[in-house]
């Protein structure tokens, strides 16, 4: 059944078509662009032969041939609108799966939510901590690993039969967070507290993430090699290979990002070819430490309206950052207001 959603891609891809598409993204990724907000397209639609199902988010969990459809229901619907989002697909498991791999429980939202699922907190969490310190780097086929590897084995092999679905549909890399984000999760409702009473140990633990962040991805990039000096993620390009996710960020004073993010964020970055970071909610307060940081390439927010975007401007584009996926709305105020964009926002 999953063969007819595969031929229809693969009969509308036109690699003429793609193949621009990709060289204006990266264009815009090298900061070729000179002016304006960066918002590409495909010259025209390309209509599904047939009716594409919407699969939902927890029948996909288990089901590998349906996530697949869930994920290429997305490359269809920007085939047929003519957007500029690159065909993308990913090992869509949530945010659990670092967690996973030190014993987090996962925690499945209600089916008709149509929402990835999350993990529940370590029990006992500075203690589990202390004993997962002794351990050292999990099993990487723990939890949600050995099937999120499973899962990119599963694109690779489907897409090996149709030359342009494996050559213009990127598989990007999965959601393993960050650092910060990945030890909030484990740790729980005790966290925030115990970055002043458990410094220490925060910072060890930290460490164990990364390093076993930067193990799972040159697992992970055995089964997807990476492209030569950029990445898709979430169908944009930016330079670098990684997307690190700073959501929890956003709840720490500059001076604790100086502490317990920018150089643990800084290690990923060294060791695995640069990239991006994201963030949603209020980061205006921590962009200038994401500016300073090497191998910074792009940066995705949400919720510009929480932010001063003028702070963010200053800091990402003026510094030759490229801003990815911001609202359009934010943008065409700022062009308003004057603001020179430098050719390094995109909006959809």
């Amino acid at each position: 059944m999953i063969q007819k959603y595969l031929e229809d891609l693969e009969t509308r891809i036109d690699p003429t078509v793609e193949e621009e598409l990709f060289e204006q993204w990266k264009t815009f990724a090298d900061g070729g662009v000179a002016e304006g907000v960066f918002s590409p397209g495909r010259p025209r639609p390309s209509l599904p032969s047939l009716e594409w199902p919407h699969v939902l988010v927890n029948d996909a969990l288990d089901d590998f041939d349906a996530m697949v459809v869930q994920q290429l229901e997305d490359c269809s619907q920007a085939l047929a609108e003519g957007t500029g989002a690159l065909l993308a697909v990913r090992c869509n498991y949530g945010t659990a799966i670092l967690p996973s791999l030190f014993g987090a429980e996962p925690f499945l939202m209600d089916r008709n939510l149509d929402t990835l699922p999350a993990c529940r907190p370590l029990p006992d969490s500075a203690e589990t901590v202390r004993r997962l310190l002794d351990r050292g780097v999990p099993d990487l086929n723990a939890g949600q690993g050995g099937v999120v590897f499973r899962m990119g084995e599963h694109y690779r092999q489907l897409f090996a039969d149709y030359s342009k679905l494996s050559k213009y549909v990127h598989i990007y890399h999965p959601d393993l967070q960050g650092p910060l984000s990945a030890c909030e999760m484990l740790w729980g409702g005790s966290f925030y507290v115990d970055l002043y009473d458990k410094a220490d140990l925060v910072r060890d633990f930290l460490s164990l993430i990364v390093e076993t962040y930067i193990r799972f991805m040159r697992r992970w990039e055995q089964i997807v090699p990476p492209l030569d000096g950029y990445a898709v993620h979430w169908s944009m390009l930016h330079r670098g290979r990684i997307m690190i996710r700073n959501d929890a960020a956003t709840n720490l004073s500059p001076a604790m990002v100086d502490e317990f993010v920018c150089p643990f964020d800084q290690r990923l970055l060294n060791e695995l070819g640069e990239g991006a970071i994201h963030f949603c909610g209020r980061g205006d307060h921590f962009i200038e430490r994401v500016g300073r940081m090497s191998g910074v390439h792009a940066v995705n927010m949400t919720q510009p309206a929480l932010n001063d975007l003028e702070t963010i401007l200053r800091h990402t584009v003026e510094r030759g950052i490229n801003l990815i996926g911001l609202e359009r709305e934010a943008a065409e105020e700022a062009l308003q207001q004057g603001r020179n964009l430098a050719g390094r926002v995109h909006c959809w």
